[in-house]
């Protein structure tokens, strides 16, 4: 197959949303589209209504769809089947608080009309006294949480976590979380789509309106027992190994082989200068190493070079 000698480089697509920013232009160099609020830019993302493409080298213009269904051995290795590439990867500027919400899990997303989907977030950026919002501060029923929604109190029972720069968090499906002000994250999660808002914090877009909520169906999905949830603990560079994904955090002094042979891997640039098979990529750059590629060496090109490596347990 032409191309497993070069790291493949995609094109982001770009995601305006009411609580989003230029974050991603000034601290990435994302070309972002002018006056606009750029709240997600979708980096690796394999759906019917949005595609990878590759940007350049003998597969430039290639989907990443394409690549997954007429060259998986090659470039995906030993990757179990599916569909589609069952990871959706975004950087995420929220520039004000994004609203309470829950994706659905397994058993309730399919009679929903949805798709189940687990997340990680990793913290790339936090302004001082940034936060987020996962689980509840305290165990309660379906009844007593729909009565503080009801009464204009649902905040109150939202666990605030705060952040710093290097934070990680898991959200598995069912978890209530929302994203505080301030943040830029690199996110990880299921191939889905489905978010099911509860409260907006009475936000209204440029016409006055407020956003659609989903309140009968987050109520289906919350779980009321998840409580004051923790940030990840890191094991050395390991920050998570889940049955959906692995991801690790290199701060990058030497070369090194990306992944073992085989095997494929998504790399963040997250600061410094990395070079893979002769292609350098900064900090906001994301890239894929096929499980053929011969050079699978990483070098750093500057010093405080730091990566995060994404994999797919086999």
């Amino acid at each position: 197959m032409p191309g497993c000698n070069l790291p493949l480089h995609f094109e982001p697509i770009f995601q305006e949303r009411i609580w989003g920013g230029r974050n991603l232009a000034a601290l990435f160099g994302k070309r972002l589209p002018p006056n606009k609020r750029v709240g997600e830019s979708w980096e690796i993302v394999d759906r019917p209504e949005a595609q990878s493409i590759v940007r350049d080298g003998p597969l430039s213009g290639r989907s990443l769809h394409d690549l997954w269904v007429n060259f998986r051995e090659e470039i995906f290795g030993r990757a179990a089947a599916a569909p589609r590439f069952p990871l959706l990867i975004k950087l995420l500027d929220a520039q004000e608080k994004l609203s309470l919400q829950v994706h659905p899990p397994p058993e309730i997303a399919e009679s929903l009309g949805g798709e189940a989907k687990t997340e990680f977030w990793y913290i790339a950026a936090a302004k001082p006294k940034a936060e987020i919002f996962v689980g509840l501060r305290k165990s309660m029923t379906r009844d007593e949480f729909q009565d503080a929604l009801h009464s204009g109190a649902v905040t109150d029972c939202i666990h605030a976590i705060p952040i710093e720069n290097g934070a990680a968090m898991l959200l598995p499906s069912g978890r209530f979380h929302a994203i505080g002000a301030g943040n830029v994250l690199v996110e990880v999660q299921q191939n889905s789509d489905t978010t099911y808002r509860l409260f907006d914090w009475n936000r209204v877009d440029d016409q006055d309106k407020p956003r659609q909520l989903h309140v009968d169906q987050a109520l289906q999905c919350i779980d009321f027992n998840d409580v004051a949830p923790e940030l990840i603990t890191p094991m050395g560079e390991l920050l998570l190994r889940h049955e959906l994904f692995e991801v690790q955090k290199w701060n990058l002094d030497s070369a090194r082989d990306i992944a073992s042979p085989e095997q494929f891997a998504i790399v963040l640039c997250l600061t410094g200068v990395l070079r893979c098979a002769g292609v350098d990529f900064t900090p906001g750059d994301f890239f894929l190493v096929p499980a053929s590629l011969q050079d699978r060496s990483i070098h750093p090109r500057s010093e405080g070079t730091s990566l995060l490596r994404v994999t797919i347990p086999v």
